[in-house]
This record gives structure tokens, sequence and C-alpha cells, in this order.
């Protein structure tokens, strides 16, 4: 299985940079792995806000072939258990997909356009996080998924 991970913005702090690496480490034997960090455009001005999303949303849309399986991480998208994502990983490779997207907006959200393009809208709860500790609970949440589809033992 091929996994990307198309992330608007650069993790800056240190623990969060390490979490993210070792959770990337541990998924090497389940997964290939590969986070592109995409730029994230300073909105000085709010009305600009729409048009800044949709140059965002052109600059993810790039990084996405056409047969790609997209999971964006959306604030409206349906919330799942650990076992649920698994569950839906599973689904995926067992028919045939062979490489997931996951799409994390930047701190103004997710384009119009990305979001119409998605197979699967995935929020991660009802709470609002720093988007850059989305990118950490999504690797957690990919290898904790391969843990339960190989019925292997994790932590809960």
């Amino acid at each position: 299985m091929n996994i990307k991970i198309i992330a608007l913005g650069r993790i800056k702090e240190k623990f969060l940079k390490e979490g993210i690496e070792e959770f990337l480490k541990r998924l090497t034997p389940y997964a290939s792995v590969e986070i592109v960090e995409l730029p994230a455009i300073e909105i000085k001005d709010e009305n600009l806000t729409e048009r800044v999303l949709k140059e965002e949303g052109e600059k993810i849309l790039l990084q996405i072939k056409p047969q790609a399986y997209v999971i964006t991480l959306e604030i409206k998208g349906k919330q799942l258990s650990s076992e649920e994502f698994a569950a839906k990983i599973n689904e995926l490779t067992v028919d045939g997909i062979s490489e997931i997207i996951f799409v994390i907006g930047s701190s103004c959200g997710l384009s119009k356009i990305v979001s119409e393009r998605a197979n699967f809208k995935l929020s991660m709860s009802k709470m609002t996080f720093l988007h850059q500790f989305a990118r950490l609970i999504l690797v957690e949440q990919i290898y904790r998924a391969f843990k339960i589809i190989k019925g292997e033992t994790y932590h809960k």
C-alpha cells in the first residue's frame, strides 16, 4: 500500500516532528508513506480567503493521480473509531486500491475543488485541533489501523 499525506504548511515544533518521524518509522513494515508539504499562502486580508484556498487547492490537485483514492480531513467529514478507520483502509486494500492520499488543509481550511475530488471525507473529532497536530494524529491512526488489520497488539 502506498500512502501519501499532502499537507499545507510546515511543521515547526520539534516535538511534533519527532512524533511524526517515529510513527513513519513504525509504519515501514506495513506501507510506504510519503508526506508532501506544500507552502500555505499567508492571508493578510480575510476577503481573499476563498481565492487563496482555490490557489492552494490547485496546487494540491497537481499532486493527485487520477486513480488515487483521496481522503480529505474536513470538519464536516465522517467520524470513525480506530477500528472503523482500520476497516476502511482494509476495505480499500481488498478493493485493489494501491494508493491512498490524505489531504490536510491549511489553518483556513480546504478548497472546495479538493473537497469535491475526495472519495471520502474524514473528520478527526468534533473538537478543533491545530492543523499541525492533525498530521501527527493521522500518522498515529494509520499506524494503529495497520496494527489492527494485522491483528497485532497496540496499546489502547
